[in-house]
């Protein structure tokens, strides 16, 4: 969100932290110490906290990728390595659970805006726990999968392992790799994802079972345009985890007004695809907006009115 977005064991990362407490003059002589890395004594104590589900999908990418690495890394580091761009990008304050639905705040270019200047229309362009963005990594998927903890971590995990590797292979020391492999996230450049880092990897990550696989939001099937796709009902309201972002006041964008989003194939060609409903909306008019993939949504947005479509999970909508 805060964006435009050798392997240390548990033991050894300890270690670093052990500093003796008897007294100078009842302590037996001993070799000089290595100096302690000040960043490193400054990291909190306690675990942090992941949505269960996401954090079960994390583990499983990074056991797959620490597998296929082509440098030696544990799975548990790279969970580690992984998650912590995470906090830094969509939490704010305490490091409380992320929530996978999280929208960007921060985000105000005049394409990202209703063009008829409607209130709760607003095309926010990172979302999810990487705030996977449509101008950088996020440019061939959807919101809805961004949002799926699941897809999106067998995505973005073997991507920074792999970043990871890369560096360290091509000669970077290990604080340099991290940094290389988080470059895609803004939020890590004044150190808080390695704070974060190294919090997992002293301290561990709880799974919390009040943060589902979409953080609130609720698949579900849509008739659009004579044709069914799966779909997600995103409302901000129902968000779990860290919802700071989810408060008007929470950044300086807009809150949209709920939505579906899907994928379609027209033309053979993938686009993204968000729609407020009017009952949702209360705009009085069902309204679409499409973004095609490899595109950024800044200055690619198609709005229509009209174009509504049919929850049939429910049976809402233009049915």
């Amino acid at each position: 969100m805060r964006k435009h977005v050798s392997v240390v064991m548990a033991a050894a990362a300890a270690a670093l932290f052990a500093l003796g407490t008897v007294s100078a003059a009842h302590a037996a002589p001993a070799a000089p110490s290595a100096p302690v890395d000040p960043a490193l004594a400054a990291i909190p104590s306690g675990p942090l906290t992941f949505g269960a589900e996401a954090l079960a999908s994390a583990r499983e990418a990074a056991a797959g990728a620490a597998a296929g690495a082509s440098c030696a890394i544990t799975a548990d580091t790279a969970t580690a390595l992984a998650l912590a761009p995470v906090w830094a990008e969509v939490v704010a304050g305490t490091m409380a659970t992320p929530s996978p639905m999280t929208l960007s705040r921060y985000d105000t270019q005049p394409g990202l805006y209703d063009p008829a200047g409607r209130e709760g229309l607003f095309f926010n362009p990172g979302v999810g726990l990487w705030q996977m963005d449509s101008a950088g990594l996020g440019s061939r998927n959807t919101a809805g999968e961004a949002i799926d903890s699941r897809w999106v971590s067998a995505t973005v995990v073997p991507y920074i392992v792999g970043r990871y590797c890369t560096a360290l292979n091509g000669g970077s020391a290990a604080p340099a790799a991290r940094a290389a492999a988080w470059r895609d996230w803004n939020a890590c450049a004044d150190g808080d994802c390695d704070t974060a880092f190294w919090r997992a990897v002293n301290n561990g990550i709880g799974a919390d079972p009040s943060v589902d696989r979409h953080g609130g939001a609720r698949p579900r099937t849509c008739s659009y345009g004579g044709a069914t796709y799966d779909c997600l009902f995103v409302d901000v309201a129902d968000a779990q985890g860290a919802t700071w972002w989810a408060a008007p006041g929470g950044g300086r964008s807009p809150v949209p007004h709920p939505f579906y989003v899907l994928r379609t194939e027209a033309g053979g060609a993938s686009q993204e695809v968000r729609v407020w409903l009017a009952q949702d909306s209360g705009h009085g008019v069902h309204v679409s907006v499409t973004r095609p993939f490899g595109a950024d949504a800044r200055t690619s947005l198609t709005w229509s009115d009209g174009d509504g479509l049919c929850d049939t999970t429910t049976g809402r909508g233009d049915c």
